[in-house]
């Protein structure tokens, strides 16, 4: 089953984490769990992509996001990603496959690191999945926000059911 899902990347610097918060921060809305995953998807997407220490400082910013999903659950464990893939845009891609272990239908924000054969975080973003039925799964992909060369593997970082 595929559910409808949004993709936004992040990748960026020390600056890019700021303006990350910055942006969430000023943000208004419902504060509900929906409405605090979306804001972080359209901040984090914001963000320009950067190398080294700059992808580290978006991660762990696009955790801290994740963090603020009030009443969401940790479910990394229902959470997989598939074998990277890149194409001929030079972006990496997986499918982000989710499985609804709950009685009612939820949403997920999946936090998912690109990361180089040497182990070193090359890329992360956050994917997604709404809606996904009572003893479910969907799938969805990730897509890195830049052209990533050699061997890519995708791991889930974090993932919040909500």
């Amino acid at each position: 089953m595929t559910a409808r899902h949004r993709t936004r990347w992040a990748t960026g610097g020390a600056a890019a984490a700021l303006a990350l918060s910055a942006v969430l921060a000023g943000c208004g809305g419902d504060g509900s769990p929906a409405d605090v995953a979306s804001r972080a998807e359209s901040a984090v997407g914001s963000i320009a992509s950067e190398a080294g220490e700059a992808v580290e400082s978006a991660s762990a910013e696009a955790g801290r996001r994740l963090d603020d999903i009030q009443d969401g659950a940790e479910v990394k464990a229902d959470v997989t990603t598939g074998t990277a893939v890149t194409g001929s845009d030079g972006r990496v891609r997986a499918d982000v496959t989710v499985r609804n272990t709950d009685d009612s239908s939820r949403s997920f924000a999946v936090q998912v690191d690109f990361r180089a054969a040497g182990g070193q975080l090359v890329d992360t973003v956050i994917v997604t999945v709404d809606h996904v039925q009572a003893g479910q799964s969907a799938t969805a992909t990730a897509r890195s926000t830049h052209d990533l060369s050699g061997e890519v593997r995708t791991e889930v970082a974090r993932a919040v059911r909500y």
